[in-house]
């Protein structure tokens, strides 16, 4: 169904606040993939926080003149799945966990923080732990000594009683 031309402005305002606040994009081929497995897709993208979006590539261009991700605008042909995220790595992993199991998805290209992606750029990305697991991460770097002294001063205190006994 075309668009009229307030359908479009709209789309391009909702595009256009999603781009305000990411902080990655990533496109990807996804000729050929079945209703049901999208849906999938979407689900954990939104389990994730990613926007998940198909949009018309002239309107993509439109969202993103004037951003940091208008670089982006020459990878845009052909049909493209639109990931957005404000998490750096969020929508390249979202988009590169299921091109894992499903060969119909192409990662095409991505732009992080205004730096241009190619295929291999989006699947490094994808690799980095998130900001949670990083966080968790250290959390369990930081209480490591403190549980190990704790577990001492409890051995050297369980060792004194032995022999007070």
């Amino acid at each position: 169904m075309a668009l009229n031309l307030d359908d479009k402005k709209a789309v391009v305002a909702e595009i256009s606040a999603q781009v305000a606040t990411a902080q990655t994009i990533v496109v990807a081929q996804y000729r050929g993939i079945g209703v049901g497995h999208l849906t999938e897709l979407r689900k954990s993208a939104r389990q994730s926080g990613v926007y998940l979006r198909v949009l018309k590539n002239t309107l993509a261009r439109r969202a993103f003149t004037g951003t940091s991700f208008e670089g982006l605008s020459a990878e845009l042909t052909g049909p493209l799945l639109y990931s957005l995220s404000q998490d750096p790595v969020a929508a390249a992993k979202v988009l590169n966990d299921f091109a894992k199991t499903n060969d119909k998805l192409i990662l095409k290209a991505g732009c992080y923080s205004g730096k241009m992606l190619d295929q291999a750029g989006v699947k490094a990305l994808a690799s980095i732990p998130s900001r949670d697991e990083l966080l968790a991460r250290l959390l369990g770097v930081m209480q490591a000594p403190v549980s190990t002294f704790a577990s001492v001063v409890a051995a050297l205190a369980k060792k004194r009683e032995a022999e007070v006994a």
